[in-house]
């Protein structure tokens, strides 16, 4: 018997994390809303990657699908093009990222609207990065922060507007509670939810709930999922954002570099654990940063209690009803 269990169960057990129980039987899950995050192909092969991707996903009927930017807006008419063919081709509803990085307000002003005359009506409203990773400096005619932004594109249309929010604290963050407080001035300006930075230690996420509770914050705030499977892949996009990868998880796909199989099977058993004791914990939608890649994501979504409806076809039912 080792030296752990031989200690007694009982202090231990008292002295851990409280956390509600996973659910043992999946007919007592609820379904929860979903949402998924596409980025724009920088290719032709990555294009078909893409939409065969979403067309895997659609039957799932997401809330939204949103669209990101690269750095500083660099893939920004690519961004266009992916969200003007999901509203001319599709039934999903496409949430495309804009952010106020290196652009006037009147240049925003005019994508804004240009968005909105092609029936986009929700924004992922971001304050964005300069590519490079240089400091962050706002443009002197432009939205100083994504606050700022927020409240702009109200005054453009009546969008639907998500933001960001950290779990562990943005980089740049003076401290937590000004990080939170930067959060509060986003809704506040207009925005109707937060969506969270990728996190892998379910307690992070669940204390600054209650954090944001104690600061005033009532809108919902959706917890951002990744699936991973690439862990050299996740570990790099994690340290760009500030996320912290325990060190369980680099020992859970320690060794699996060219077993991709067994890296699958991993990624599959985190993200469920994962999604599981969050919705044990209350929590009833899910943002999933898919990669482009599909599988990972739709079998999480059956473990949530989310399934194709037989027969939907959100996808074509657009594209189809043209031919007619």
């Amino acid at each position: 018997m080792n030296a752990l269990s031989e200690q007694n169960v009982l202090p231990r057990w008292l002295s851990g994390e409280r956390f509600k129980p996973v659910a043992s039987g999946m007919a007592r899950l609820i379904p929860p809303a979903i949402s998924f995050e596409f980025f724009p192909p920088k290719t032709e092969a990555l294009e078909t990657q893409l939409w065969t991707c979403i067309d895997r996903l659609a039957p799932l009927a997401p809330r939204f699908v949103s669209v990101t930017y690269g750095a500083g807006g660099t893939t920004q008419e690519r961004t266009h093009a992916t969200v003007r063919r999901l509203v001319r081709e599709t039934s999903l509803v496409p949430a495309a990222h804009l952010t106020c990085v290196g652009a006037s307000r009147g240049a925003v002003d005019d994508v804004a609207r240009a968005y909105w005359d092609a029936g986009v009506r929700h924004i992922v409203a971001l304050r964005g990065d300069p590519p490079g990773g240089a400091p962050y400096q706002p443009h002197p005619q432009g939205y100083e922060y994504a606050a700022d932004l927020v409240a702009g594109l109200k005054r453009v249309a009546d969008f639907d507007i998500s933001v960001a929010a950290y779990p562990e604290t943005h980089a740049q963050a003076e401290s937590p509670a000004a990080d939170l407080d930067n959060l509060k001035r986003k809704l506040d300006a207009g925005a109707s939810r937060a969506i969270t930075q990728v996190f892998f230690e379910t307690g992070h996420y669940l204390d600054f709930l209650d954090r944001a509770l104690a600061a005033g914050i009532t809108a919902p705030i959706i917890p951002g999922i990744m699936p991973v499977s690439n862990f050299a892949q996740a570990k790099r996009i994690s340290e760009m954002g500030g996320t912290y990868v325990p060190g369980w998880m680099a020992d859970m796909f320690d060794g699996l570099d060219e077993d991709a199989e067994t890296r699958q099977m991993v990624a599959a058993s985190i993200a469920a654990e994962q999604v599981r004791t969050l919705q044990a914990n209350g929590i009833d939608e899910f943002h999933f940063y898919t990669l482009n890649r599909a599988d990972l994501t739709y079998a999480i979504a059956r473990i949530l209690g989310v399934k194709a409806k037989e027969g939907n076809t959100a996808f074509f039912e657009k594209k189809e009803a043209k031919k007619l």
